[in-house]
């Protein structure tokens, strides 16, 4: 299972993150960017860390890298976009390919709020989001 946004640094690594301690043990997860200039989110690590999830060690890659790194996307039964630019990049990425495309719409919390207490609101609402849409779609974490 592949989960993707446009930086992969805030809401893919929360995806990827939470799946592995939710379903871990069944699925095999990574995530990716349309790009990957940035480093991990320091919000989206200190809203994950508040449900035990660590992302500080996550390392952002793109699409264009995990390429090079020979990871193919047809490898992957499930690709999740939670962007709109990484729903774009997916289908064009994979309009050769039998995979399962899914694009769950999470907000992007990285402009929202201009005191620290906001910006965490908000980022835990963009955890919140793909917490809800992973149950939804998986089921009860074990």
């Amino acid at each position: 299972m592949l989960f993707c946004c446009d930086h992969n640094a805030v809401r893919s690594p929360m995806a990827e993150g939470m799946m592995k301690k939710y379903y871990g043990d069944q699925v095999y997860v990574q995530s990716a960017g349309v790009k990957s200039e940035l480093d991990v989110d320091g919000f989206s690590v200190a809203v994950c860390e508040e449900i035990g999830v660590a992302l500080s060690n996550h390392r952002a890659r793109s699409f264009d890298e995990m390429q090079e790194w020979g990871d193919d996307l047809s490898s992957y039964d499930l690709i999740v976009a939670l962007s709109p630019a990484s729903q774009r990049k997916v289908l064009d990425l994979t309009r050769y390919h039998h995979l399962e495309v899914e694009y769950w719409p999470v907000m992007d919390p990285t402009g929202l709020g201009t005191k620290r207490d906001e910006k965490l609101a908000a980022y835990r609402q963009a955890r919140d989001q793909i917490r809800e849409r992973m149950i939804s779609r998986f089921g009860a974490p074990r």
